[in-house]
């Protein structure tokens, strides 16, 4: 049968950055550029997105877009005969599976706080009570249970109708209005009085409050940061190859995906710091930052009802078009890899996901007990697995493979990557060494770090 594609080129990008386009991205980003001297944090991010990001996500495109096939065919179909590496699309599988235990989870809690704003459920809730609001939505297995089995319905409904006319279809009119969302909300956040203070403190290098911190340290959190943006490592990004046409090098195609991601993740910056130092609040980390801060911000605002349904429309949009992505990558695994039809593969994807994403649910509430890895939580752990493990990893599997003559080759990836046309990977020594061996050695270094 022959492999759907992508309807325009348009599609491929807004799909392909909407599955690298996430929550831990919107609210994570804006957080250590504050915390890491601003605009200085901002051009290392842009530094090492260019340098590492580009370069790996270029790679997974490629697998994809030569073999036609998801990560364990793919690798099947390009790796020398009797080699191994195919081994590591079920752990690409693995790790999609994992990512949407909890990510299906925490999506729902941008639905639930949707609807609470949208309903008028928060209304002149009094000051401080935003954490009392998010403790019990914890705390109540059956509210998070209800959203978390909505989204993985609806994700799999819309990915049921095929590429062009579920995924893409959806996904391109999500990605457009998230992107007039957070312009809207982010003009609204500058406009407010006394937000000038949060704009200078996002977007204006200090060097002082960079060396507080330490330079090294801003630098590594940068390139955590440019690194982990994309989700590469467990094939997200390779089955989008798989979709692609030849018209146009990956090289270029990887940079308008990371302009996107980048334009998304500096814009909620301007949603998120501006509103809290208009209203004298000090932006922290992890979700209090979004469920807490920015609730009794929204609250305090005039309009607050409007522009916390907007903000969680727009947190929703950023949540589902990665979950819709991912869910596409594991209808396809199963369908190339044990003969399923679309059909089938979404029922028992379905049923699957459901019950794997439980333990996620209720380890805030009935498993609060429950802890792994030091003291982590159900979702904490998940984390972990993917962010800390399986991404760095599985990049460096992807980069090794195409890189090293024990894998695809150098020469076949370059080929691959400059078929069409546009921007193309440059035909240098230094570059093919760069990627041989120092690349390797920065993916080495996110891994201990993290592990550390």
């Amino acid at each position: 049968m022959k492999r759907e594609t992508f309807g325009s080129r348009l599609g491929f990008i807004l799909v392909s950055a909407g599955c690298a386009i996430g929550i831990g991205n919107v609210w994570r980003f804006p957080f250590l550029a504050g915390q890491n001297g601003g605009g200085l944090f901002v051009l290392f991010y842009l530094m090492f997105l260019i340098i590492m990001g580009v370069p790996v996500l270029t790679m997974e495109l490629a697998v994809g877009r030569a073999s036609g096939k998801s990560a364990v065919q793919g690798y099947k179909a390009l790796e020398p005969a009797g080699s191994k590496w195919h081994i590591h699309g079920w752990f690409c599988m693995a790790g999609c599976y994992l990512l949407m235990m909890y990510y299906t989870t925490v999506a729902g809690w941008m639905l639930d706080y949707f609807v609470k704003f949208a309903s008028g459920q928060l209304v002149g809730m009094e000051s401080g009570a935003a954490s009392d609001v998010f403790n019990t939505m914890l705390a109540n297995p059956a509210e998070m249970g209800i959203c978390m089995v909505l989204v993985v319905i609806a994700g799999f409904v819309v990915v049921s109708f095929g590429l062009q006319s579920g995924l893409e279809r959806i996904s391109k009119w999500m990605m457009i209005a998230l992107l007039a969302l957070i312009v809207i909300l982010a003009v609204n956040s500058v406009l407010l009085p006394g937000s000038g203070a949060g704009v200078q403190f996002y977007l204006l290098p200090s060097v002082e409050r960079a060396a507080q911190v330490g330079i090294g340290n801003v630098a590594m959190n940068a390139m955590n940061q440019s690194f982990f943006t994309l989700s590469l490592g467990i094939a997200a990004m390779e089955i989008f190859g798989s979709y692609m046409k030849r018209d146009h090098t990956l090289p270029g195609e990887a940079i308008r995906i990371c302009v996107l991601d980048t334009f998304v993740a500096l814009m909620s910056g301007m949603i998120i710091f501006p509103a809290c130092f208009a209203y004298g609040v000090q932006p922290d980390q992890g979700p209090s930052l979004i469920f807490i801060t920015l609730t009794e911000v929204f609250v305090d605002m005039p309009a607050g009802r409007l522009w916390g349904s907007l903000f969680f429309v727009f947190m929703f949009f950023a949540s589902f078009t990665t979950v819709i992505a991912v869910f596409e990558n594991l209808l396809a695994i199963c369908c190339d890899n044990f003969g399923w039809s679309r059909k089938k593969s979404c029922g028992i994807n379905l049923i699957f996901v459901l019950v794997a994403s439980v333990p996620c649910v209720l380890g805030y509430n009935i498993w609060s007990g429950l802890t792994f890895l030091g003291g982590k939580n159900v979702l904490d752990t998940e984390d972990f697995l993917v962010s800390n493990l399986l991404l760095p990893i599985g990049s460096l599997i992807f980069l090794l493979f195409c890189v090293s003559k024990w894998g695809w080759g150098y020469d076949k990836y370059y080929a691959e990557a400059n078929t069409g046309e546009g921007i193309k990977l440059p035909k240098s020594r230094w570059f093919k060494r760069y990627l041989q061996f120092v690349l390797p050695i920065l993916i080495i270094i996110i891994l201990v770090q993290g592990l550390i």
